[in-house]
């Protein structure tokens, strides 16, 4: 297919004040190895989703490969976004809009998805809906739980661990960042490391994935001890590189205690993905209940219903989640994520949230490639004000079971 690079469309499509019609929205999400496309329509009813998961392909080269996931983007999108039409039995004609993630992500990845939207909305007149992929992680609960506003989110990925208070659909205030590394990265450059690839059952799995799994067989969760990584910064910022050192020592040396060389694997490798597993959860958690504590000071939340919505790919893992969910309860919050599926990165997340934005608002600006931002924040930033609220938050241990 060739694709045209397109830098002016169409006037936008002026929805008519209080008419009442179905919208269905077409969603497109390529800002980094995975092409979605999915179509929901207003009542969060999903007529067709199709993706193309590169991770086996990416798994040889130990991480995200720019180039290759460009072109692998550019060679399934249209394949996607038909199969979708295609489950939804419907022709493009037949859509009210286009979404499509513009911001933040791998440049090379968000252009093939911008460029394909901007075709589609040329050769069919249909209206352009810009999307943050973050909000979008962050709304997405919204389709499958009752979710009012305000609510805090936790999103958690490969590429980012921030907190949020949602306030509305376009209005966010960050909380906490990541200062370094992601938790979805050292989890899967901890597996890579550990040689989880060469146990049969992991070695189609992304990292993360073969963590939780090999932590499940852990019978001494407690062998390998961790530092709590900020115990003394008084904000909600994350920092992961600490773990991934400490991490990196404790098999230094039971490779050397052991001899380990080649493909074999240390003997204590079940128990050291627990211990590593649970000081990740231990930090998300300790900086989830400050950021609680300072949003109950400065009443940003309901009392009588306060929510907490974990998303991002490594929501996906129940031992992080029921962590979070173990935090939240202590604090008297109901705490949500999207199903599964939905929590990595996908087309529904991008259709679910053009429905959003188009409840709030008739028209669009023309979208550019000019639009696409790498490295777009989400929100307004308010880290100062929760790190000078000085907030003492102990640490809560999880248990194990």
């Amino acid at each position: 297919m060739q694709f045209i690079n397109i830098h002016k469309i169409a006037k936008c499509i002026i929805y008519p004040v209080g008419k009442k019609y179905m919208s269905t929205i077409l969603g497109i999400e390529t800002s980094c190895d995975d092409t979605g496309c999915a179509i929901v329509n207003e009542k969060g009813n999903i007529l067709g989703a199709s993706l193309y998961s590169q991770s086996i392909v990416h798994l040889r080269y130990g991480g995200v490969n720019p180039l290759i996931a460009r072109d692998l983007h550019r060679e399934n999108i249209e394949i996607v976004v038909n199969k979708a039409l295609d489950e939804a039995k419907l022709n493009i004609k037949d859509i009210d809009a286009i979404a499509v993630t513009i911001k933040p992500g791998l440049l090379i990845s968000l252009q093939i998805g911008v460029k394909y939207a901007i075709y589609l909305s040329r050769t069919y007149n249909k209206v352009l809906i810009p999307i943050h992929h973050m909000e979008a992680h962050a709304l997405v609960a919204r389709m499958f739980h009752e979710i009012s506003f305000p609510f805090l989110t936790l999103l958690i990925s490969g590429g980012n661990s921030l907190l949020a208070l949602v306030k509305d659909v376009n209005d966010f205030l960050l909380l906490g960042d990541t200062l370094d590394n992601a938790p979805g990265e050292v989890l899967d450059k901890a597996a890579r490391r550990m040689k989880l690839r060469n146990i049969p059952a992991y070695s189609k799995l992304a990292g993360g994935q073969a963590i939780e799994m090999a932590a499940r067989l852990s019978t001494n969760p407690y062998l390998f001890k961790f530092p709590l990584p900020l115990v003394r910064n008084r904000d909600c910022c994350f920092s992961f590189s600490g773990l991934k050192d400490a991490f990196r020592r404790h098999l230094l040396h039971q490779e050397k205690e052991h001899n380990i060389v080649g493909d074999r694997l240390i003997p204590e490798i079940n128990d050291l993905c627990a211990g590593f597993q649970l000081a990740i959860t231990e930090h998300l958690g300790h900086r989830t209940e400050r950021a609680i504590l300072f949003c109950e000071k400065h009443d940003l939340l309901d009392k009588n219903q306060k929510t907490v919505v974990v998303s991002g790919g490594v929501a996906c893992n129940n031992f992080i989640f029921e962590g979070i969910q173990f935090i939240g309860n202590k604090l008297g919050c109901n705490v949500y994520r999207p199903p599964p599926k939905v929590c990595t990165d996908n087309g529904i997340m991008i259709a679910w949230n053009g429905i959003e934005k188009i409840k709030q608002q008739s028209t669009f600006e023309s979208i550019t490639l000019k639009d696409i931002d790498p490295t777009a924040p989400l929100g307004t930033n308010i880290m100062d004000e929760v790190k000078a609220a000085n907030l003492n938050v102990k640490i809560t241990r999880i248990k194990i079971k």
